[in-house]
């Protein structure tokens, strides 16, 4: 059965009825509807029936109504063209602390530019208070923008008594309805607004159409320039296909709203007292009567949003909440309505929608049943025996890999206060980036040491262990060390997972290193609210080849020893974008050892070499530099990259601990200015299971890249130079 759809908050399908009356404009009447001729008018009758349905909906006159490209054009003509336009009267806006990105981020915008704004708070339910709005009201005061209904808990603004207080004052009153449209009545003379926006997609129409009515007498400063369409409003060639949808889509909604509403809150009341018989101390967001039927924001005590979500693979909802290891990012309505965080945390959205039926309601209650009663504390471990190739280790973690460390910046500043032992025989301690510490025991030989371990990067509980244990062995082949043995370090949900699962985990651990030619001897296990798994691993060096990232000399060229881009692979596999081809070279990748390179180096004597993991390779490459006391030249169009990193990225797949990474290094990076924000991303991916960033003296670096190939370390690549200090670290040329 296919999973259960509870998010129409976020988009509608498109409703069949809607999809048919738009078949004719995508196959027959494809004319412009600035032509004269046939095929034009044609195009012409069409875009002025939809306009008409749109203001039969909202109770106003055809001219009233601008189509725009979606939710968020209306909002931004909306707020921008008012402010602009009446920049003579005043420069005052006034909203709430619970808008849509696509107001709190335009007025922001305005405020660069000399507007201030008045972000009002609002109570435990998410109402805004009136009396408040006209406290706010200054002479200077030229829009109020206050949304109609909230997106995540549902509540229902009381519109008419602001547009009111905004009607006593001379100031213009815009409200953004995306989500009451089609749930609740939206009259534009019942909430006497000026100016309203309306997205298709919330409404069973297609995405990438929108609407802006516009009282009569409004002046808009205009923002998109061009020829004179939508009377001049608004350039462009007008989107017949799409505006045929969205005229539909209000035609259905002018019909049966009634009826749909009352569905709507049976499907949304069924939802919420299923869950509160099985959770007495679930707590439900928004205001109890005012608020959309068909919206139910849930918060589970204690829990964590992410990780809820990510279990849910049958049933389709959105976070109000994302936990990180460092931080809990708690969404800004949440926040404003002072949700206790031990709360707000395990925050979920449920929203149901025209087609939502009973059976899909029980299906959801009884899979959300089972994933919420597993992560509560006092759930019993599981003993059910399941065949593992089912089980998808990413959805029960909420971080993948190394890109769920630490944030840099927070590493470092407590590695600050750390003392430094007192001990002449440390050799690499503390005091130093190196991922693995070295104890001389004589003057042959010294202990190198070092311990990793992380989430799941992968769904195969047997890969996973691999690639963790491919991970830590990499620290110690970094410093030119021979592995001796290793230890395991697991946390593990039994109360989520059967124990089946983690002997996988072991096995494909067990497996990588017999490949390094060690065992497992011990180990320490921990339950978890989530699957982790890593080694401690002991190895051997003599004292006097170390090779440290503190190393690297002017003039010495940079190799490196694998492609980039596993950590925004792994967020794409996590959200099922990636082909089985692409996942296979992705997980190889990860599971390949560093032993070969790690020999090459060895052999030609290099300087300086790190692994790349966590930090990314800008990061370690940053520790690098600052340990040499030297600075870096990095050709970007040099740089490996696994197939596919450069169009997911360019589409938003980019992991937090990137971004992360980015924001750490970006202080003491020069980049080209040719180069795009996308790549610039990617440079600072943080990867898991890398590979090794080496600096070896000039004129070595052809005889090192073909020593690689003959050990078969496939995608290697001189990325760069060393160069004397400077004041910036790191310069990347295109």
């Amino acid at each position: 059965m296919p999973p259960v759809y509870l998010d129409y908050n976020a988009t509608t399908p498109i409703d069949p009825r809607v999809g048919e009356a738009m078949i004719p404009y995508i196959k027959e009447h494809f004319g412009n509807p600035s032509s004269s001729h046939v095929f034009g008018v044609a195009a012409r009758k069409a875009v002025e029936k939809a306009r008409k349905q749109i203001a039969d909906l909202l109770h106003c006159g055809p001219d009233e109504i601008i189509f725009t490209s979606g939710g968020s054009e209306a909002n931004n003509y909306a707020i921008k063209g008012a402010a602009r336009a009446y920049r003579h009267k005043g420069n005052h806006i006034i909203t709430s602390q619970i808008e849509h990105p696509a107001v709190t981020e335009v007025c922001k915008f305005l405020e660069s530019e000399g507007f201030k704004v008045t972000y009002l708070p609002v109570d435990e339910y998410g109402l805004v208070d009136p009396v408040r709005v006209e406290d706010a009201v200054t002479p200077q005061t030229i829009l109020i923008t206050v949304m109609h209904a909230n997106n995540e808990v549902g509540t229902i603004e009381p519109i008419a008594e602001i547009a009111a207080i905004a009607r006593r004052h001379g100031i213009l009153m815009h409200t953004d309805c995306a989500q009451s449209v089609g749930k609740i009545p939206v009259r534009v003379d019942e909430l006497g607004v000026d100016l309203l926006s309306v997205a298709g997609h919330k409404l069973y129409g297609p995405k990438g159409i929108g609407a802006l009515y516009v009282r009569s007498g409004v002046k808009l400063e205009k923002q998109i320039h061009g020829a004179d369409h939508e009377h001049n409003w608004r350039a462009g060639t007008e989107n017949v296909i799409e505006i045929v949808g969205l005229g539909r889509a209000c035609a259905l909604i002018d019909d049966d709203l009634n009826p749909t509403r009352e569905h709507l809150k049976k499907m949304r009341d069924r939802l919420e007292n299923g869950l509160k018989k099985r959770f007495p101390e679930l707590r439900i967001n928004g205001h109890s009567e005012k608020r959309l039927p068909n919206t139910c924001s849930v918060s589970f005590r204690g829990l964590e949003a992410n990780t809820i979500i990510s279990e849910l693979k049958d049933v389709a909802a959105s976070a109000g909440a994302a936990c990180h290891s460092d931080r809990v990012e708690v969404s800004a309505v949440l926040e404003a309505m002072k949700v206790p965080l031990e709360y707000a945390m395990g925050t979920i959205r449920f929203s149901v929608g025209r087609f939502t039926t009973v059976d899909e309601i029980d299906r959801a209650l009884e899979e959300i049943t089972r994933v919420v009663g597993n992560l509560q504390p006092s759930a019993s471990p599981t003993s059910k025996v399941v065949d593992t190739a089912d089980i998808k280790l990413t959805r029960y973690t909420h971080g993948l890999g190394c890109a769920c460390k630490l944030r840099p910046q927070l590493l470092e500043n407590i590695l600050k206060k750390m003392p430094v032992p007192d001990d002449a025989d440390i050799l690499v301690g503390t005091d130093t980036s190196d991922d693995a510490a070295v104890y001389r025991i004589d003057e042959n030989n010294a202990i190198v040491q070092t311990v990793d371990f992380f989430t799941p990067i992968v769904d195969d509980p047997y890969r996973f262990g691999a690639i963790a244990a491919a991970n830590s062995l990499s620290d110690i082949y970094a410093m030119g060390g021979r592995p001796l043995f290793a230890l395991n370090i697991v946390g593990f949900p039994s109360n989520r997972l059967p124990i089946e699962v983690l002997e996988q985990i072991l096995k494909g651990a067990l497996d990588k290193v017999k490949e390094a030619g060690i065992a497992v001897i011990g180990g320490h296990t921990v339950d978890d609210t989530e699957p982790k798994f890593g080694l401690a691993v002991t190895g051997l060096i003599h004292p006097g080849k170390i090779i440290t990232n503190r190393g690297a000399r002017a003039g010495d060229v940079l190799v490196l020893t694998k492609p980039l881009g596993t950590g925004i692979l792994s967020t794409a596999l996590k959200q099922g974008l990636l082909e089985d081809d692409e996942t296979e070279l992705l997980v190889e990748t990860m599971a390949t050892l560093n032993d070969k390179a790690a020999e090459a180096m060895l052999e030609l004597g290099a300087h300086a070499a790190t692994d790349i993991t966590g930090f990314g390779l800008l990061g370690h490459l940053l520790e690098m530099m600052t340990g040499s006391k030297t600075s870096a030249v990095i050709h970007a169009g040099r740089v490996p990259f696994l197939p596919r990193v450069m169009e997911l990225a360019t589409s938003g797949v980019i992991p937090g601990g990137t971004n992360d990474n980015f924001d750490f290094t970006s202080p003491q990076v020069a980049y080209d200015d040719r180069l795009s924000s996308t790549r610039r991303l990617m440079l600072n991916d943080a990867q898991t299971s890398g590979g090794l960033l080496i600096s070896i003296a000039a004129g070595k670096e052809k005889e090192l890249l073909g020593l690689l190939g003959q050990k078969g370390v496939r995608t290697t690549a001189a990325i760069g130079r060393v160069t004397e200090e400077h004041d910036v670290r790191i310069k990347i040329e295109k």
